[in-house]
């Protein structure tokens, strides 16, 4: 019988307070192990410590206590330039507010890592970002400012921009958040597309339950603990 493949994460023991004279514990310990290809919704009332968590997981902060292994990489071993290249490699970020450049156009949005990376875009990078425009359904929006876009088209550049690189895993905090229910179905549809076609493994913050049910696993988080973890069963027929 062949190996499980590797987790792409394990959270262990993940501890994170903030503050000095008078300590505020946002995390108590959290366990979480992710599969490649699985597609998680992480929930929980506001102040659980869900966006703590994905900081934690995203490489943009350090857990006070507890080790955080990417991609076979305990990252508690690596300075802030290790930790900046794994986070290149290795990780995708969609948010609630997609955090374009309002005077930039949609492929340039989307080559804005690269450029970051590389001084100025390559070739590849442009093919591969002018292809993800096309597979998230902007063939024709590929050179309109992020200012005459709609919401929801808006949110396909920011998932674009997540995925042009293939990273091995996507965090998504409250990606539908700011989106009506049309665009919510849409934007929730082309990252379940992309986690079936290309394996790419997502954690997805949510508050809306219709987005959770539609994962294969529900995590809950509720004062800094997971009090819950559960698979989807499967929508009938």
């Amino acid at each position: 019988m062949a190996e499980p493949p590797p987790p792409v994460l394990v959270v262990a023991g993940a501890v994170k307070e903030y503050g000095a004279a008078v300590k505020t514990r946002a995390l108590a310990g959290v366990d979480l192990t992710i599969g490649p290809g699985e597609l998680t919704a992480l929930i929980g009332p506001s102040g659980s410590g869900k966006s703590t968590l994905l900081n934690l997981i995203g490489l943009l902060d350090r857990p006070t206590a507890g080790t955080i292994v990417l991609g076979g990489h305990d990252t508690s071993t690596l300075d802030e330039r290790g930790l900046t290249a794994l986070r290149a490699r290795m990780l995708g970020f969609v948010f609630q507010f997609h955090h374009l450049l309002p005077a930039f156009t949609a492929l340039e949005n989307v080559l804005l890592p690269s450029w970051g990376d590389r001084g100025r875009p390559t070739a590849d990078a442009r093919a591969a970002a002018e292809a993800m425009l096309r597979a998230v359904g902007l063939a024709d929006r590929l050179h309109y400012k992020a200012t005459d876009l709609s919401g929801g088209q808006q949110q396909r550049v920011a998932i674009a921009r997540a995925l042009a690189h293939r990273p091995p895993l996507v965090l998504a905090d409250e990606p539908t958040g700011n989106l009506d229910t049309a665009s919510s179905a849409e934007v929730f549809a082309l990252m379940r597309r992309f986690n079936r076609e290309l394996g790419t493994t997502f954690i997805v913050v949510t508050h809306d339950p219709r987005i959770a049910d539609q994962c294969d696993r529900i995590v809950e988080l509720v004062d800094g603990r997971v009090v819950s973890d559960r698979p989807v069963p499967p929508a009938p027929g």
